[in-house]
């Protein structure tokens, strides 16, 4: 009960966290969350959790890292191997050996074995922590890249690295060319690992469909699962398992790119999921962290031999020194690349790009959980040498790496120009329109012969939208409107020759022939002299009303015979067809948006004639099919806003607006329904 009592606590606390950011956007949301964690662990009833670190890398670590991998692009990661590679392996062992030697210089109490485990566990940057912070800051996309990457590959390099440093303080042996021989061994295996069981996982998800077994729900739990199977199976073998569930991340982002049968129910689900589980886990981690910090801290505080002062410097020693390392090799081997490499990976080496890169080297719950994971005796039975020492200056460096990138990043980061207005306007028209291809794209997926004519009135109704996005002024509007008008014209004259040659034929009467281009008079009427078509219009209606008042009711009209409406009716569909193969011979890269849109109003208005006296109405299934495409492609809208904000590609304000914007269309869809 106490353990339910205390995850109510912690979803309740990211629940605040993003509502104190809403009234001081300025502080980031993993600052505040790791605040409330230690607010809520100092007071006497508050929460006391202990950090399992095995149970903290299978249930945070696996799914996120495991998530890291799909979103991450590819294509860039493999463009970026090479500045990755030093990062995440050449840098994280000269961080162990000269950090080592440092933090042996400074306490000299800390064994230098033990010291090389603290500089080891302190190497790799949180993937998570960098994501939070560089998601909210403008960086070049090459560098936002860069340090994605970095992270998901320096865990295992830094975890290995610490692992034999740890073994060789309790043992008091090591051996670098089986060091080196386990690492090779670990990483690779750990990799080939997680792409072997990804495919596994896949062939029976392939195998479940071919047997029918289509349920949104199995397929959901099988996904959530998956990265917890990887990890756990990587590290049963010996192998690491944060390299195994970034690789079966990669491999299922390539599958999910390359299967053409995926349903779009289980990507919506999938997606919804997926960013609720991901935004609780990343919530809890910092939250997790804060409820570290001040047990560490006092253990150490209450020790009478050892100087708080002295601590607090030996701290901001450590963390000016990861950063000067950071930068140094960061800086030195991008002006090697420079001089001797024809290609560039992140273009010219500059102080300030190289300064981004080495205060973004956030570290996070990752390195306290491997303190935490530091044996509390040797293998001759005495204490492990300063312990609380070594789990203190993590979790300090932890906070300062945390602030300094939260203060310098957004000083250092590019600054979007907010002073024009036109940009910001011409920022949001791109988006609008984005999502509304986004839309676009959506229902194309989704068509197929039953939902094919709500599928294109859906896409002309969005393509109308964004023409109407397009449109820079009144000169815009008039441009489209009279774009229009020809297509309508040309469309009218084709039914006129479809008329005459059904007369011809002897298909249609003279009758039918004469209602028809009657109607068609009035449509063209309706496009050349429109305000002497409504004028018209309202003199009939007046008509009709001083006939009801002084009439003694409404003028009866008289129904046509049923033999003599299919013969309309199958004469105007017949003209219609006319009509849209006369708009597709002249559509053009200039006129396409006002076709489809001319093209959508015959369809239309074919599927309510082929609706009456029809047992199943086809103009319902119409409307029901066209609604569900657009709740399909607003939910997945929303998602995609979700995620640009929170991978600063968009701010609060701008999301806000691309919600109402989607909130219109969705309003637009019941409105339709009612209207119908």
């Amino acid at each position: 009960m106490e353990l339910f009592l205390i995850v109510l606590l912690l979803l309740a606390l990211i629940g605040v966290s993003m509502i104190l950011n809403r009234f001081v956007p300025f502080i980031p949301v993993p600052l505040i969350q790791v605040a409330l964690g230690s607010l809520v662990a100092v007071f006497p009833w508050g929460v006391h959790f202990t950090l399992n670190p095995e149970l903290f890398f299978v249930l945070f670590v696996a799914p996120l890292l495991f998530n890291d991998g799909k979103r991450v692009p590819r294509e860039e990661l493999w463009n970026l191997r090479a500045p990755i590679l030093l990062l995440s392996l050449g840098l994280v062992f000269a961080t162990v050996f000269v950090g080592g030697y440092v933090i042996h210089w400074l306490l000299p109490a800390i064994p230098l074995s033990a010291a090389f485990a603290l500089a080891a566990i302190l190497s790799p940057t949180d993937a998570v922590a960098v994501g939070a912070l560089s998601g909210k800051i403008r960086m070049p996309s090459k560098i936002t890249h860069l340090l994605e990457g970095e992270a998901l590959m320096n865990d295992a390099s830094g975890l290995v690295a610490f692992k034999f440093a740890v073994a060789a303080t309790v043992s008091g042996v090591f051996s670098l060319p089986e060091a080196t021989a386990s690492f090779f061994l670990i990483s690779i295996g750990g990799l080939l690992c997680g792409c072997l069981l990804s495919l596994l996982i896949i062939r029976i998800r392939v195998f479940l469909r071919h047997l029918g077994m289509e349920d949104t729900t199995i397929h959901m739990l099988i996904q959530i699962l998956t990265p917890f199977l990887i990890y756990l199976a990587a590290e049963e073998l010996g192998l690491s398992g944060i390299l195994a569930a970034v690789a079966g991340g990669i491999i299922h982002a390539i599958e999910r790119d390359r299967s053409e049968s995926s349903l779009m129910e289980l990507k919506i689900v999938s997606v919804s999921t997926w960013s609720m589980i991901l935004f609780i886990l990343n919530g809890l981690v910092f939250l997790i962290l804060g409820l570290q910090i001040p047990n560490v801290a006092e253990i150490v505080i209450k020790d009478l031999t050892i100087s708080n002062v002295q601590m607090l410097i030996y701290i901001l020693l450590i963390s000016l020194t990861l950063v000067a390392l950071r930068f140094v090799w960061v800086y030195g081997f991008w002006r090697a690349e420079s001089s001797f490499s024809k290609k560039e990976h992140i273009g010219k080496p500059q102080l300030r790009p190289a300064l981004l890169i080495a205060i973004s080297g956030v570290r996070g719950t990752i390195t306290l959980a491997g303190a935490f994971s530091i044996p509390l005796f040797l293998d001759d039975g005495t204490a492990f040498p300063e312990r609380n020492v070594i789990i203190f200056l993590a979790a300090g460096v932890i906070l300062i790496s945390l602030i300094t990138a939260s203060v310098l990043l957004p000083l250092l980061s590019d600054k979007p120009d907010t002073g024009k207005e036109r940009d910001k306007q011409r920022l949001e028209q791109d988006a609008k329109i984005q999502l509304l291809e986004e839309s676009i794209h959506i229902v194309k997926e989704e068509i197929n012969e039953e939902n094919k004519d709500a599928a294109l009135s859906l896409i002309s109704d969005y393509n109308k939208h964004i023409q109407q996005i397009r449109s820079d002024g009144l000169a815009s509007q008039i441009q489209f409107r009279k774009m229009e008008r020809e297509i309508r014209l040309i469309a009218l004259n084709a039914e006129r020759h479809e008329v005459k040659r059904l007369v011809d034929e002897g298909t249609l009467n003279q009758e039918a022939a004469y209602t028809i281009s009657l109607l068609l008079n009035r449509s063209e009427m309706l496009v050349t002299r429109r305000l002497q078509y409504v004028l018209r219009l309202f003199l009939v209606m007046v008509k009709r009303w001083i006939w009801k008042l002084f009439g003694g009711g409404r003028k009866p009209s008289q129904a046509l015979p049923i033999e003599q409406f299919e013969i309309l009716k199958a004469a105007k569909l017949l003209t219609s067809k006319a009509a849209i193969t006369a708009i597709q011979n002249h559509i053009n890269t200039v006129n396409r948006d006002a076709a489809q849109e001319v093209i959508s109003n015959y369809r239309q208005g074919m599927q309510k004639l082929n609706s009456i006296f029809k047992p199943a109405p086809s103009y319902e299934d119409f409307k029901k099919h066209k609604k569900e495409l657009q709740f399909k492609a607003i939910q997945l809208n929303r998602n995609h806003i979700q995620s640009m904000f929170q991978k600063g590609e968009i701010n609060r304000g701008l999301a806000t607006q691309l919600r109402q914007f989607v909130s219109f269309l969705e309003v637009s869809i019941l409105v339709d329904e009612e209207i119908g």
